[in-house]
Order: C-alpha cells, then structure tokens, then sequence
C-alpha cells in the first residue's frame, strides 16, 4: 500500500457478487475473527476494524458502503479513517486550539492598539502555533503507525469480496 496516504484513504470496487452474499459472507466470518478484528453491519455497511485486544491509538477502521449496481454487480465504496472516538477527540483539541489563538489575537490587537504591552498574547499565540505544529506531525506519525493494520484489514475485506 502507498505509504503517503491521504488523511482518509477512498478506494472504490466492483465485484460479481450480491450484497446479500457479501453481508452474510461478513456475519459468517465475524464468529471466526472475534478477538482480532470486529466486524458491524448496518443496512449496506460494514465497518470493519481491529479488535479490542489489539487496538492501539493508532488503529484504523474501514468502512465499506455496498451499492447495487444494474447489472447485478455490486459496487464497493471503502474508507480508512481513525477510530471515531480518536478523531472527534482530535478535532476538539484543533477547534479549541483555535479558540484560543483568535481570542488572544483580538486581545492583542485590542492592547496594540490602546498602546499596551502585549508580549504576554503573542506568546499564548505562538505556543498555539506550536501545539497545532505538534498536532499535525502526531497525526502524521499515527496514520503512518497504523499501516501495517490497513493491510489486515484489506486482506480481510479481500477475503469476503474477492470471487
């Protein structure tokens, strides 16, 4: 697999196979995979991710969208992403950082501007830059960690869609 991958890595597929064969093909491999990966359906998804033994911070979840196609093939729409709970958490930190660079940016205008002394502000802003800086490199470092878990699941979703 390509190791610059993008933040949420989109793969699109077709096979010969029926949805409904598809689904329980996935529901008869949950009972043989249990501790190692989770598998959930709902409707025409499936998510599919590592299991609760083996999950690290850095472990990725693939979503798999089943649409019927006319001619009786199905088409596959995957997406790799972080687990939910991480990602929200990780937008949370991002929004807040950028509370707090926007109010401590206003604050400074406000003090530049009545002449005071505003070192203070501008260095909150900078250590914001800084958090943000180590965020971004963080998650790079995640996404790269979680590779090699891409490709289990790859190989599992293989096993099922494959003809």
């Amino acid at each position: 697999m390509d190791k610059s991958l993008k933040l949420r890595f989109r793969f699109y597929n077709v096979t010969n196979k029926s949805i409904d064969i598809i689904k329980k093909e996935f529901e008869d491999l949950k009972t043989t995979i249990e501790p190692d990966f989770k598998i959930k359906i709902i409707d025409n998804h499936i998510w599919l991710s590592i299991g609760v033994l083996k999950r690290e911070k850095h472990s990725p979840q693939l979503h798999l969208e089943l649409e019927e196609m006319e001619d009786g093939n199905t088409a596959i729409t995957g997406l790799y992403g972080p687990d939910p709970v991480l990602w929200t958490f990780f937008m949370f930190l991002h929004f807040i950082i950028a509370g707090v660079f926007i109010i401590f940016s206003i604050i400074a205008y406000s003090k530049w501007k009545l002449n005071q002394k505003f070192i203070l502000d501008i260095t909150i802003m900078t250590s914001m830059i800084i958090l943000w800086i180590f965020l971004y490199f963080f998650a790079r470092l995640n996404r790269r960690k979680g590779i090699p878990q891409m490709e289990k699941l790859k190989v599992l979703m293989e096993k099922v869609i494959t003809p």
